[in-house]
């Protein structure tokens, strides 16, 4: 699945499950949300932080997808074409840090 038919998929489910996208300051905050539970998994169990019992049984894969589901939702109401925006960017990034990345000392 490539990232222009998950923006289908997420309209569809919206139009078939939803009642509508909520605006988009709300999906701004609800994003915000997911983001935050996905730092709280990572920084207890792959940091320095203590995980509490009631986090252990967290799916960070499940948190990471309500990330995409919510960006997704930004695209789609917002008009972007996720697809095109990302192999730009990734085109953009390629060109920029490829020898960045490789004489960077801090990475070998």
């Amino acid at each position: 699945m490539n990232i222009e038919n998950a923006q289908i998929q997420v309209d569809d489910w919206i139009k078939n499950h939803g009642v509508r996208y909520f605006n988009e300051l709300t999906n701004m905050a609800q994003l915000t949300e997911e983001v935050g539970e996905v730092a709280r998994i990572i920084a207890r169990r792959y940091g320095e932080q203590s995980e509490k019992e009631s986090d252990k049984n967290k799916d960070l894969g499940e948190e990471l997808a309500d990330v995409v589901f919510v960006v997704l939702c930004l695209a789609n109401q917002t008009g972007i074409n996720l697809q095109d925006a990302f192999e730009k960017k990734l085109d953009i990034k390629t060109k920029r840090d490829h020898d960045r990345h490789q004489n960077n000392q801090k990475l070998k």
